[in-house]
């Protein structure tokens, strides 16, 4: 018997220096609607990125809540790793 997949969760993140103390909730949701969250991004030109533990985390957050301390690192990486992009991307390396 075929074991049947989980459905695809994704999180969206906004994080503005000048008026966020921290990264926030603004999408999330669970199959069709992660589906949907994931296509969006990549339309707007957004960096996507896939870790199934910080989604795990992510998830149980409220819509627009600053995400928790314990994730500051992680995120920060997160975030560190897009700036990267952006900057290649700018300089047309991308």
């Amino acid at each position: 018997m075929k074991k049947k997949e989980e459905p695809c969760t994704a999180v969206a993140l906004k994080y503005d220096v000048s008026e966020d103390t921290a990264p926030v909730v603004v999408a999330k949701g669970r199959g069709w609607l992660a589906d949907r969250i994931v296509a969006l991004a990549r339309e707007a030109g957004v960096p996507v990125r896939e870790d199934p533990e910080l989604v795990e985390y992510l998830s149980v957050l409220d819509l627009y809540q600053e995400i928790p301390p314990q994730l500051y690192e992680v995120v920060a990486e997160i975030l560190a790793f897009v700036y990267r992009l952006d900057k290649k991307y700018q300089e047309g390396q991308a």
